[in-house]
């Protein structure tokens, strides 16, 4: 018998609701064994963030080689990395499997608002490292960086979708979690089949989204590791995302931004 294997490249949140750690749990609950490679040591916590450690580029290649040389994946998320060098480490460690699916995040921004990649890194993201992913999930603040578009409601996401899809070759999953309605619409580009589709769901009254993007973009690999379908992959992990939070809304944990209940489906 055969794991289904995740290997997730991101940062390490104390508090447990992002990064590493949020990662881990969805892989987890998704089905899937999951491993890692850390790009940061962050100093944070559900109010905001205090303080960011950037983990030496050899290092963080390390840490790929030695998952991938041994265990191996069937798939790759990447979360935060924090400069233009660790980057292009990234891409160097991980060019030579030859996976398939990866599944980029896009992370410049914590849910506080806080700063996590820094300004000269974002044109090595678009331009080395975003073409190499299968999917990338951006939020509506990180879209608007990565395309110069200003996005202000709903009829702006599919031509934004299509501008950051590096020419209709790597699909995009817009999150519209940033917007007012009541009714939010991300929009899925599927650059493999070239169709646009509209995933709405209810916007959820809740303080509980730290990690969000995190979980989502973790839920995607994992069903993509298991052989699912592009589309069903996307649409599954929208499920689950919107369930986690539904599920962990009421709960009370730290001060700020709680984070969503990945293990909805064992226990409440």
């Amino acid at each position: 018998m055969n794991y289904k294997r995740v290997l997730t490249i991101a940062g390490s949140d104390p508090s447990g609701g992002a990064g590493i750690q949020a990662d881990l749990k969805t892989i987890s609950a998704c089905g899937c064994y999951g491993t890692s490679a850390i790009t940061a040591v962050v100093n944070e916590n559900t109010v905001g963030v205090f303080g960011l450690h950037p983990i030496p580029v050899d290092f963080v290649k390390g840490q790929i080689k030695s998952v991938l040389d041994d265990i191996g994946t069937d798939a790759i998320k990447i979360g935060m990395l924090h400069s233009a060098n660790q980057i292009m480490a990234v891409i160097e460690a991980i060019m030579p499997y030859n996976i398939r699916n990866i599944v980029l995040d896009p992370v410049m921004l914590a849910t506080s608002g806080d700063t996590l990649l820094m300004n000269e890194a974002i044109v090595t993201l678009k331009n080395k490292l975003m073409p190499m992913a299968r999917v990338i999930t951006p939020n509506i603040p990180e879209a608007e960086i990565l395309s110069g578009e200003s996005i202000r409601n709903q009829s702006d996401l599919p031509k934004v979708v299509k501008k950051i899809s590096c020419n209709k070759t790597v699909s995009v999953l817009l999150k519209a979690g940033h917007l007012n309605d009541e009714t939010l619409i991300d929009i899925f580009y599927n650059a493999e089949t070239d169709e646009i589709i509209e995933l709405p769901s209810q916007r959820i009254n809740t303080h509980n989204t730290h990690g969000t993007g995190c979980t989502l973009s973790s839920a995607i690999a994992s069903f993509l590791a298991q052989q699912m379908p592009l589309n069903r992959a996307v649409t599954e992990a929208k499920s689950y995302i919107n369930q986690a939070i539904e599920t962990g809304k009421d709960y009370h944990i730290g001060k700020g931004h709680g984070p969503v209940h990945h293990f909805y489906k064992y226990w409440k």
